[in-house]
């Protein structure tokens, strides 16, 4: 059952994909031979409105064929209004970014149905209370329910960190503690953390903890929106800062997955709840997006560049330093590939 999951997933996370290509190269007047879910040798076909839509042998990524557009062959020239190559370098970059942005879309429509379902998070009850930390000295106590902050209500622990890292000076704290309300006021100080890549940093904080107690947030509708974009938002630039931390050594290679790891998540979120397997759907969505922006030439990223630097040259790269960008873009892929799937091999025997 986790195999199918991870397959249904994974090919509706494509087609999501390919559609936004589709629709952009549509909408220009691009004609589009082949809209697949998968590589290799054709299982099913139907062709409809002059698109032949399939779904091939190894379903591990998919395509659009657009009239006027082949990686094999950069030399290829179709002419006609319905031709890719026809099209204005702007026009290109549009139906390139389309497929990207309709994986961060996905994610938003995800996150928003998270909301909307009922999303967890983290209480803002404290746990622990730091020895002589800014906290302890104003008698903060375990058990603690924050309900305030100066004029911020707060619904969760993530609240109490963005008003005390976002703020200047003492703040006044409004605790919920044997149903009575107490005022408190905080002067956080600069104290040496840990960021999510493990990287030292320093940053306000009061020295408590959560107690770890799950609460279920009511949003309203306005709210659930502003929750999807927040989230797809945060887990966009984490991605983006992830790839940065492994092109600078800060993360190890070590951490990259393979298929069979997310593989796995998604099949562990399939048995854990409907909104668990949202969540990492939309977060494998933005992965998508992010990770098809990079400026590799065999990704959406690369030709992008290639169509800025035509629109400021004002003539293309030639076919051979085409090609061979093309095939080096495939080679780099090819080895993330390997790498994540022997990481994923690593992990399973080192259990």
């Amino acid at each position: 059952m986790g195999t199918i999951t991870f397959l249904l997933v994974l090919s509706f996370l494509v087609f999501f994909h390919e559609l936004g290509h589709f629709v952009a190269a549509r909408y220009f007047g691009v004609k589009v031979h082949v809209f697949s879910i998968g590589f290799g040798k054709q299982l099913f076909a139907k062709e409809w409105r002059g698109t032949t839509w399939q779904f091939s042998l190894i379903p591990l990524g998919g395509y659009v064929k657009m009239k006027g557009q082949d990686d094999s062959n950069p030399a290829l020239i179709e002419s006609g209004d319905d031709s890719y190559n026809t099209k204005k370098p702007w026009q290109r970059i549009v139906i390139l970014f389309a497929g990207p942005f309709a994986n961060f879309l996905l994610a938003a429509i995800l996150y928003f149905s998270i909301a909307i379902m009922g999303a967890s998070t983290f209480a803002a009850q404290i746990g622990t209370v730091q020895k002589d930390s800014p906290a302890f000295h104003a008698g903060i106590l375990k058990d603690d329910l924050i309900v305030r902050i100066n004029e911020h209500e707060i619904k969760s622990w993530e609240d109490i960190g963005k008003i005390i890292v976002n703020s200047q000076g003492a703040l006044k704290f409004y605790i919920k503690r044997d149903n009575k309300l107490i005022a408190k006021t905080i002067n956080p100080h600069i104290s040496d953390s840990q960021n999510m890549f493990k990287e030292k940093i320093k940053k306000r904080m009061i020295g408590i903890s959560p107690s770890g107690k799950v609460v279920q947030l009511d949003l309203s509708l306005s709210e659930s929106l502003v929750y999807a974009y927040e989230k797809t938002i945060f887990s966009s630039t984490m991605i983006f800062q992830g790839v940065q931390k492994l092109i600078q050594g800060i993360i190890p290679s070590s951490e990259i997955g393979g298929v069979i790891t997310i593989g796995k998540v998604i099949s562990d979120a399939s048995q854990s709840s409907i909104i668990a397997l949202f969540t990492i759907t939309a977060l494998i969505s933005v992965n998508l997006g992010v990770l098809n922006l990079l400026p590799i030439p065999a990704l959406d990223g690369g030709h992008i560049m290639f169509n800025i630097y035509e629109m400021i040259t004002k003539r293309k790269p030639s076919d051979k330093v085409f090609m061979f960008l093309t095939i080096a873009g495939w080679v780099i892929l090819g080895s993330l590939m390997l790498l994540g799937i022997y990481n994923d091999i690593n992990r399973i025997f080192l259990k």
